[in-house]
């Protein structure tokens, strides 16, 4: 019913070529295809490294995370604390 004949599709070929020109066409498909090439080689990087991240988590590092950010609550505490005194006495 809504099939498109070989005759019709290149009748839309020559319409595209002549809208846009070869040397488009051949940038866009260069494009596109780095673009996949790209898109897979980072797939299959981001599965290497769940592998790698899946086999071994570091205790050492879990612990100082937590210490890091346990110093970063006192150090956000005590300079909310000097703005404050701070506000007080130009008040």
């Amino acid at each position: 019913m809504f099939g498109i004949s070989p005759m019709q599709l290149v009748i839309i070929l020559v319409i595209v070529v002549l809208l846009f020109g070869t040397k488009k066409l051949r940038g866009l498909g260069g494009d596109l295809g780095s673009a996949m090439k790209g898109f897979k080689k980072a797939m299959s990087d981001d599965d290497k490294e769940k592998d790698a991240d899946a086999d071994f988590v570091s205790k050492e590092k879990v612990e100082d995370k937590t210490t890091e950010n346990a110093e970063n609550v006192e150090n956000t505490k005590s300079t909310v604390q000097q703005t404050k005194s701070e506000h007080k006495e130009n008040s």
